[in-house]
């Protein structure tokens, strides 16, 4: 419910200020997300970062991102979307700029950590706004648009995060989104209608917030710093105690709590929690290969910025054409077969990339590996988030969507925290091509087996076949970072 019915349409002026505020200022999220990763070796040498510095260099990020995002769609449906995404847009852009002039290592992480406060705020309001201010008749069309812009930057991401890192510095990476943010906040300010829901509660669950935060922060601390710090070290074990802790006090303040982000009975839908199984899974894997293949590529295979960055452009490009294929795939056999067959074929694509060694060539040795790679998680994502997000009754689908998302980023994030670990970095550095060359191999390797335990959940757990619900639109995601393309009706038969 919002404060006046959806009137805006698709072909007017009106309707597309709307869509343009809304998609540059998810974009600059989802270019930012890309072009870091990028930027890694960059920042390295510039401040002298260790590994635990570059692991949290794209994990403050995610950790608040992933700790905050129920809470930031809590508080859009509470005070109003376009307030929130404009504190959002704001509070990243101010960030980013702390995070361009930071002096060292930790300067930076600490400004990686306030981005992600001010992703978790924007990030649901953008798609919220679209489905409280667009006609009914228009809405597809507009998600539909925002979903296809957004994952136009998210291919550009890699030409031009290289570009400004080669070109000027990996500063500029984090610059450019200043005045991309100052455009956003303008045009909303003046375009965009505020809405709410004015049954929202009344109430916010700031335990939920922050026995969740508590608890990945730890877990992430604990893993990051193991390897140089050694299992035993008072450090490790206080930070894996209370990272244990805090994720006991969240399911404990969900489960008793008058107002959960997550309420836990909607795990009782065997649909909806095999589907976020397997999203952990594989997003873990995914969170995994995006971190340290373009590190590789350069560090090892002596890629410049801009060539690393584009080798996984194929990945977008073949999820752009064939997600929403794949989204009908998956409505035609049912969710199991592409969500078993999806991972299946990343493993192998992950066993063909754990091979990119030293100089190595693009056409023979990577882009085979990546062509697949696409080709996997093309077919997985969209019957996948369909599945998470159609498995419960429509007044479940906020909660759906939030906690998918939130499921996947808390992989990716833990990901990038223990793979280091696995991989055996031990006190080496990510920087250095020897110690990098070996740990990546295990680590793609470690990936693929993450990818075919997720079709093993897949096989056994997600139903055969979903029918159709009326007054049920979930959104089929055509990318990585899970943007919704279309609306979809399925129905949890299990």
């Amino acid at each position: 419910m919002t404060t006046a019915a959806p009137s805006l349409r698709y072909g007017q002026a009106a309707g597309r200020w709307v869509l343009f505020a809304t998609v540059l200022g998810s974009g600059v999220t989802f270019l930012d997300s890309t072009v870091v990763n990028i930027a890694l070796p960059d920042i390295g040498s510039d401040l002298g970062a260790d590994t635990s510095g570059l692991q949290w260099t794209v994990n403050g990020y995610t950790l608040s991102l992933a700790a905050l995002i129920l809470l930031g769609g809590s508080l859009g449906d509470r005070f109003g979307r376009r307030r929130i995404f404009v504190i959002g847009v704001s509070w990243f852009a101010l960030a980013s700029l702390l995070c361009g002039l930071a002096p060292n290592t930790w300067s930076l992480v600490g400004a990686r950590v306030l981005q992600g406060i001010g992703g978790a705020l924007l990030t649901p309001g953008s798609l919220a706004i679209l489905e409280a201010s667009f006609h009914r008749d228009d809405r597809a069309r507009a998600i539909g648009a925002w979903s296809g812009l957004g994952g136009i930057a998210g291919a550009l991401g890699p030409f031009l995060g290289g570009g400004l890192v080669e070109a000027v510095s990996w500063r500029l990476v984090f610059l450019i989104n200043v005045p991309l943010a100052l455009a956003v906040v303008v045009v909303a300010l003046r375009h965009v209608p505020e809405t709410r829901n004015p049954d929202a509660a009344r109430r916010l669950d700031h335990t939920g917030a922050a026995t969740g935060a508590l608890g990945l922060a730890g877990l992430s601390y604990g893993f990051t710093a193991w390897p140089a710090a050694g299992a035993g070290s008072p450090e490790v074990l206080v930070a894996l105690a209370a990272g244990v802790a805090g994720l006991v006090a969240f399911v404990v303040a969900e489960h008793r709590g008058p107002h959960p982000m997550l309420p836990l009975g909607v795990f009782a839908s065997r649909a909806f929690t095999a589907a976020n199984l397997v999203t952990f899974a594989v997003y873990a894997a995914n969170g995994g290969v995006f971190f340290l293949v373009v590190l590789n590529l350069q560090v090892v295979g002596g890629f410049s910025p801009i060539a690393a960055g584009a080798a996984m452009l194929p990945v977008t490009m073949l999820m752009l054409l064939l997600s929403a294929r794949a989204g009908a795939l998956g409505q035609r056999t049912g969710p199991r077969l592409p969500m078993t067959v999806g991972p299946l074929v990343c493993a192998t694509a992950l066993v063909l990339l754990s091979r990119v060694s030293v100089h190595p060539s693009y056409l023979t040795d990577v882009l085979p590996a990546v062509v697949v790679f696409g080709l996997g998680l093309s077919l997985t994502v969209a019957p996948l988030t369909a599945t998470a997000l159609g498995a419960l009754d429509d007044r479940y689908a906020g909660v759906a969507s939030g906690a998918n998302n939130a499921i996947a980023r808390t992989a990716g994030l833990l990901s990038v925290a223990v793979l280091p670990l696995v991989a055996g970095v031990g006190t080496g550095s990510l920087t250095d091509p020897a110690t990098l060359a070996r740990a990546y191999r295990t680590a793609m390797l470690v990936c693929a087996g993450m990818l075919v335990t997720g079709a093993l959940i897949a096989f056994a757990l997600v139903p055969g076949r979903f029918g159709p619900r009326r007054g049920s639109p979930v959104k089929v995601h055509c990318a990585v970072a899970g943007t919704p393309l279309h609306p979809k009706e399925f129905r949890d038969d299990a």
